[in-house]
């Protein structure tokens, strides 16, 4: 019997959707590391950064939990940094997840290994990354000129939302950690999203080093298109338009692209449509210097949101399995020996 030898997969993004990548990956004998985004500031992130002085961490707790086992005592205790507290004036909307990292930091001196710490107590199959330790805020020009500053306010825009974003960038620049450039430089396989476009994969692309990286990656690179548009970042977007925003950054650098099949049911739809989005329209050519990949990897249950939380969430995602097991023929695909 030939022993399957383990590769080096990243995934780069943030929020639910590095969320369902990682907990499908999981499963497969092969290394993960996560990279996140460090640039939230929404939510129980925005209580983080203005009274405990932390980086955001909502990101990074969603990735513990994704590569946690789920069963026994380690299961209830990622039970337990799933929680969103739903009752009390100051602790209404925050994860306990996020207040145990904030007080492990206090004990240690150190988020940073706070962070490796908490890895550890969830026992965790794999690595997360944060893309940078630097205290940055996202700023997005719009095309009439004006300037938003912070990252929950681009992800839930107050303005007319179908305005396009022109420039995005970190102020002050934020440098990579050591360790996100390494784990790219070793990958056999980079995933890019999904994700919102704007909110949770870009940000990790304009940290300094990270883009650069990519670009001279041995690695399998894949991006995973969004299902749905998103009001104030990707209205009105195709895939082609998801391709092109990330070829701002990273050039040509993509070598698989994979683009759902399943129809979103009209009772989902409809309910997008309030929001001004819709499902994203597979516009890309069938010849491209990219693969392009079609396969049924929208999950078919809608999501319920937990008691507490403040945000809007998005009501389907992919399906863990399914996804997973694309991405995982890929590679396979592309091993080299």
């Amino acid at each position: 019997m030939v022993k399957t030898q383990a590769k080096r997969i990243v995934t780069i993004g943030g929020g639910t959707g590095t969320f369902v990548v990682l907990k499908g990956l999981k499963y497969y004998p092969h290394h993960l590391s996560a990279i996140v985004t460090m640039a939230d500031s929404g939510g129980s992130n925005k209580r983080l950064r203005d009274e405990f002085g932390l980086l955001p961490t909502s990101d990074i707790r969603q990735s513990f939990v994704a590569l946690s086992e789920e069963n026994g005592g380690v299961g209830l205790l990622r039970r337990l940094f799933m929680y969103r507290f739903a009752k009390g004036r100051g602790l209404r909307g925050m994860t306990f997840g996020n207040l145990f990292m904030a007080a492990l930091s206090d004990i240690l001196g150190s988020q940073a290994e706070a962070i490796r710490q908490t890895g550890k107590v969830l026992r965790i199959r794999g690595t997360v990354i944060p893309v940078s330790f630097t205290k940055t805020n996202l700023f997005a020009t719009y095309e009439d000129g004006h300037v938003i500053r912070e990252e929950h306010l681009i992800d839930e825009p107050r303005h007319d939302g179908r305005m396009g974003i022109v420039d995005v960038r970190l102020k002050p620049k934020a440098v990579a950690s050591p360790e996100a450039i390494r784990a790219i430089q070793q990958a056999d396989l980079v995933v890019l999203g999904p994700g919102d476009m704007y909110t949770s994969l870009v940000p990790n692309l304009l940290v300094d080093g990270i883009p650069q990286a990519l670009r001279r990656a041995t690695a399998t690179i894949v991006y995973v298109v969004n299902l749905m548009t998103k009001y104030g970042q990707t209205y009105g977007f195709a895939a082609s338009d998801h391709i092109r925003t990330l070829e701002r950054f990273i050039g040509k650098s993509i070598d698989y692209t994979i683009v759902n099949t399943v129809p979103i049911p009209a009772r989902t739809l409809a309910v997008y449509a309030k929001y001004h989005e819709q499902a994203v329209a597979d516009d890309l050519p069938d010849k491209a210097y990219y693969h392009v990949v079609r396969a049924a990897v929208a999950s078919p249950a809608e999501v319920v949101k937990s008691p507490g939380d403040p945000l809007v969430r998005s009501l389907i995602r992919h399906d863990s399995e399914r996804l997973s097991q694309v991405l995982i023929d890929i590679l396979t695909k592309e091993a080299k020996p």
